[in-house]
This record gives structure tokens, C-alpha cells and sequence, in this order.
């Protein structure tokens, strides 16, 4: 395969390699797309104490609680070692801290009353990097207009443009049900467009929020990407939740609500006292599904042997399971690099990504990209056109849950007519429409399933709707060898039999299957 430039801050959406440019849909690609090096084993990370700021350099700390305490055991020790709290999340025993104090984590750490503490990025606030997130391929009016002259009877103009709908039998789906009005999905993300005449008539504004700071701000339109902000966010919500209203294209669950929980910084991370707030935000106003297609940074793989690393597992553990307790169905997008997340050793060469990247070897059993590897959460593998997996998905035997469609280059998996691109088509800020590909664009057709699974079954809890959408998967064997490219050379390695695999989990998500069984 054509090797990749080196990492990306988040797993959004990809880009192909240039010599494909007519097909890419960014112009900026993650990491190099290879299978786990070989040899070694365990983590060998670097300090992020060590990498942290200075004296008189102000970051953010989460600060987790031992059971039973309470913030009130704690907040004269925080006011001491010089931190100041942001916001309190007594649900979860999770304190979000500023401090301008080096050794703030080490000396809290010491407190009564905590279990864990630990700086959320190795940059002062605010974050200083601002490496470019690249941009989608827009749809011209010309490719608009040639679409809607193909579109049928009942489907929306660009429909015919969205292989990705009869490959998750979405478009049968919607003959029966477009979903409850009682749904709503959660995206986690970069912002929503709640302007767009795709996502408008679906909005659901009360369980929307910014929470980019750790602390909810409920200012109406908060939750919307600025224009130099990425696109991602309202791309995820359309493949979701895009009206079936006539205009544009058609979202899996077309029929019900989305809202936008926005976590990402202007300049595009995704820090841990976001997405725990995203998380119980969601949690404590009737979210029924959240999809997640990032990683939180500033680290891809976060590992138990690093203090700062592990209180950042452990914050977003307790939000996504106290999300799940209420009845919320966590979906997150596996990654872009073509990892074996199963192996005994991955190179990272991305990390800490606001700073200074270090390469590290690290054991994906023991570091873990979050959300994506924490119990309970659906973990969503790539296809494209022709329902292979992607070039660029993570994989791996026991990690992958479901796969659905992420795109992949049209030079690999072409779909069939009148479908032109192999990326996934979707709603863009300000009107547009735009092709973006990725395990990002994957996560939220399953995100789109478990709300028809929850539209169909209103009663049934997280582990319910998470057990149907593996149930009612699609089989997929795996391929062997899997040589996307045909250049001659196994491209990964799938581990597992029909039933469950390393590349596709349970296999393909299936909508129809979601509203009549």
C-alpha cells in the first residue's frame, strides 16, 4: 500500500494517497496505514509529567475521586497545591482542575480522599498547536444536479450518490420506519450545524452544548462549528439523522432527533475534561445514543504506567459507564492507521500530539485509545464500496465489535452506479455537501442503527440494544489473503472465523434487521 505521512490529532476523516487525489476526500492524512510493527512488547512511554508545562504555565488536571468521597474532602488540597476547579462532577467523582503548578498532579496525588490525578495535555491552555485538519471534497452543482436526475420516486436528491445506505440496507429500512421522534443520537464531536436544512428538522437544541472548557456552556449556538473550524461534527450528524425532507441527502435514522455536544478545541483536540463533561451532559438529558469518532488526545494509547495517562482512563471510564447506567449506547470509531489493536505491540509515533511527538512502542492491552477501547463501548470497524474492510481501519480479534461503511479509496472499492465516489457524501457547515472517509464516517452508521434498535425497542437498555446490534450484523469471513491494493502483499492479517472477526467484529451492520426484529 502507498505509505502514509505521520499522524493526525484525531481519528475525524482521512485522506487518500495523492495519487488519488480526484477521489480523496482531505488533503491531509493520519499515520503511516501499516500493521503493528514487530518485536517488542509492553510500553515504553515517555514522561508526560516530565512533558508537562512549567511554573507559570496554566494546565488542565482531572482529579478522580476515591468512592464515597465527596469534591467538599478534597477542595482545600486542590486550593492548596495551587489548582483551581472548573467543574465538579459529583456522579462520577471526577473534578476537572486549573493549575499554573508544575507539580500540581504529584502533590494532589497525595491527598485524601484521591485515587488518581493527572494533567489532560502537555501544551498550557490555550492548546498551541494547530496542524491543519484538511478539508472534505465539496459537491459541485453540476454533480448535484446530475445526481437528482437520477434520484427515484421517494428518495432524496443526492440519495442515489449514497452507496453506503443499501449497503446497511438502510434504504429498505426506511420503507418500514424512519425512527421514533423519542431518539435522540449525541455527537460527540467538533460542532454542529443545526442550520443546515438537512439536520434543522431533526435538532434537538435542549441536548445540545459546548463543553469544550469541561464545563457545560448552554449558550444558544454553542455547540456550532465557526467557520474556521472543522466540518467533521456536522458531516457525523447527517449520515446519522439527515432528513428525509427532499433536500439533500438521507441519514440512516432520518426520523430522529440528533443534537451536538461540542468538545474539540478550535484548534482541534479533543481533551479528556471535554469529553467527560460530553459524556454526562448526554447522560442527564435523555441521550439514547452517543457516537464518538475521535481519540481523545493529547496521547492516541493511554498506559496504566503513566500516572497522568491512567487518571485520564480512568475519568472517561467512569463518564462512558455512568453514560451507560442511564441507559446510553456508547459508539466510537476504531482508527485510521491499519493497527492490529489485538497485537502485542504497536509503534505510536503521535504522541503527545499538542506538544512534542515522541515514537513509542506500547502494548494496545495495556495503553488504550479512549473511548474506543473502554468496556462497554461499541467499537466500529471501516468498509468501503465493496464491503471489504478499509485500507486504513484499525482491526483487531476481540477489540472490533461491528463494521459499516467508512469509504475508501474509489481506486479500491468502486461502487456501482449511479454512486460516483467511493467516500461517504454528507452535510458540511453553511449549506454544503461534501465527501470525508474514515472510521469516523463508519461509527455513526452504526450510531444510526442502535437509534432504530432503541426507536423499535423504546424500552431497552444499553447492553440490550448493544447485544441486537451484534446479533443482527451481517456475517463477514475474512479475506486471505486481504491485499486492498493488489500490489501482491497482505495488506493486514484477519484473525477469526464467519462469526466473529478481527476486521469486521459481528459483522455488517444491518438496519433492516433493526426495525422488524
Amino acid at each position: 500500500m502507498t505509505p502514509r505521512p505521520a499522524a493526525a490529532r484525531s481519528r475525524r476523516a482521512i485522506a487518500l494517497p495523492a495519487s488519488m487525489v480526484l477521489t480523496a476526500a482531505l488533503v491531509f492524512l493520519p499515520s503511516a496505514a501499516t500493521a503493528a510493527p514487530q518485536g517488542g512488547t509492553g510500553s515504553t512511554t515517555p514522561s508526560s509529567s516530565a512533558a508537562a508545562a512549567t511554573d507559570g504555565e496554566q494546565l488542565s488536571y482531572v482529579v478522580n475521586l476515591r468512592q464515597g468521597k465527596g469534591v467538599s474532602s478534597v477542595r482545600e488540597a486542590i486550593a492548596k497545591a495551587g489548582g483551581t476547579i472548573v467543574e465538579a462532577y459529583g456522579q462520577i467523582g471526577v473534578v476537572v482542575v486549573h493549575s499554573a503548578n508544575a507539580g500540581f498532579a504529584q502533590e494532589i496525588r497525595k491527598a485524601s480522599g484521591v485515587a488518581s490525578a493527572g494533567a489532560t495535555r502537555t501544551a498550557p491552555l490555550p492548546a498551541q498547536s494547530t496542524t491543519d485538519l484538511g478539508a472534505p471534497k465539496v459537491l459541485t452543482a453540476e454533480q448535484a444536479e446530475a445526481a437528482a436526475q437520477r434520484a427515484e420516486a421517494g428518495e432524496d436528491p443526492l440519495q442515489p450518490l449514497q452507496w453506503d445506505l443499501p449497503a446497511i440496507k438502510a434504504d429498505k429500512a426506511h420503507e418500514k420506519t424512519l425512527g421514533s421522534r423519542n431518539v435522540t443520537v449525541a455527537v460527540i464531536d467538533t460542532g454542529v450545524d443545526d442550520t443546515h436544512p438537512d439536520l434543522a428538522p431533526n435538532f434537538d437544541r435542549a441536548a445540545s452544548v459546548n463543553c469544550v472548557t469541561g464545563k457545560p456552556n448552554t449558550a444558544d449556538g454553542a455547540w456550532r462549528p465557526s467557520a474556521a473550524e472543522s466540518p467533521h461534527g456536522t458531516h457525523v450528524a447527517g449520515e446519522i439523522a439527515a432528513a428525509k425532507n427532499g433536500v439533500g441527502v438521507t441519514g440512516v435514522a432520518p426520523g430522529v432527533k440528533v443534537s451536538g455536544i461540542k468538545v474539540s478545541t478550535e484548534a482541534g483536540f479533543f481533551y479528556t475534561e471535554a469529553v467527560v463533561c460530553g459524556f454526562i451532559w448526554a447522560a442527564e438529558h435523555g441521550v439514547d445514543v452517543t457516537n464518538n469518532s475521535y481519540y481523545t488526545d493529547p496521547w492516541y494509547f493511554n498506559c496504566a504506567d503513566d500516572p497522568d495517562q491512567k487518571a485520564l482512563v480512568e475519568a472517561i471510564t467512569r463518564a462512558t459507564r455512568y453514560a451507560e447506567r442511564k441507559g446510553v449506547v456508547n459508539v466510537a470509531a476504531a482508527g485510521n492507521e491499519n493497527y492490529d489493536l489485538a497485537s502485542n505491540s504497536i509503534t505510536d509515533p503521535s504522541s503527545p500530539n499538542d506538544t512534542t511527538p515522541a515514537e513509542r512502542k506500547i502494548d494496545p492491552r495495556e495503553c488504550f485509545d479512549i473511548p474506543t477501547q473502554l468496556p462497554g463501548v461499541v467499537t466500529v470497524a471501516a468498509t468501503g464500496a465493496k464491503g471489504l474492510k478499509s485500507s486504513f481501519s484499525n482491526h483487531g480479534l476481540g477489540v472490533i465489535d461491528i463494521a459499516a461503511p467508512g469509504g475508501d479509496s474509489t481506486a479500491y472499492q468502486p461502487p456501482q452506479a449511479p454512486a460516483t465516489s467511493g467516500l461517504i457524501l454528507g452535510p458540511l457547515p453553511g449549506g454544503g455537501y461534501g465527501y470525508m472517509a474514515g472510521t469516523s464516517m463508519a461509527s455513526p452508521h452504526v450510531a444510526g442503527v442502535a437509534a432504530l434498535i432503541k426507536s423499535k425497542h423504546p424500552k431497552a437498555g444499553a447492553a440490550v440494544v448493544q447485544a441486537l446490534l451484534k446479533l443482527q450484523a451481517d456475517r463477514k469471513a475474512c479475506e486471505d489473503p486481504y491485499d486492498i491494493d493488489s500490489d501482491g502483499t497482505a495488506d493486514a492479517v484477519c484473525e477469526g472465523g464467519r462469526v466473529y472477526n478481527g476486521f469486521y467484529g459481528a459483522g455488517i451492520a444491518d438496519a433492516l434487521d433493526a426495525v422488524t426484529q
